[in-house]
């Protein structure tokens, strides 16, 4: 999996402990609903940190912890 991939499946992961739908996360955390589908489906590019940040503040969550899993460790740095 790449970064993209892994932020989609922690989203999705997330969503799925909460019982909250893509819907329902865009109107906790202000996040448009395309911006969400966007980033689900793997058609963003690179979901800004700020995004990322309004998702984590309607889990109520950190930034560390969205980003402190298995998964994140494992990624292989990325060069462009």
């Amino acid at each position: 999996m790449n970064t993209r991939e892994t932020v989609a499946a922690r989203i999705r992961q997330l969503c799925d402990e909460r019982g909250i739908t893509p819907n329902g996360l865009s109107n906790i955390s202000a996040v448009p609903q395309a911006t969400i589908k966007s980033i689900l489906n793997g058609e963003s590019q690179n979901p800004g940190i700020v995004t990322i940040k309004k998702l984590c503040d309607g889990f109520e969550i950190t930034l560390g912890e969205f980003f402190s899993t298995p998964e994140f460790d494992e990624l292989e740095q990325e060069i462009c």
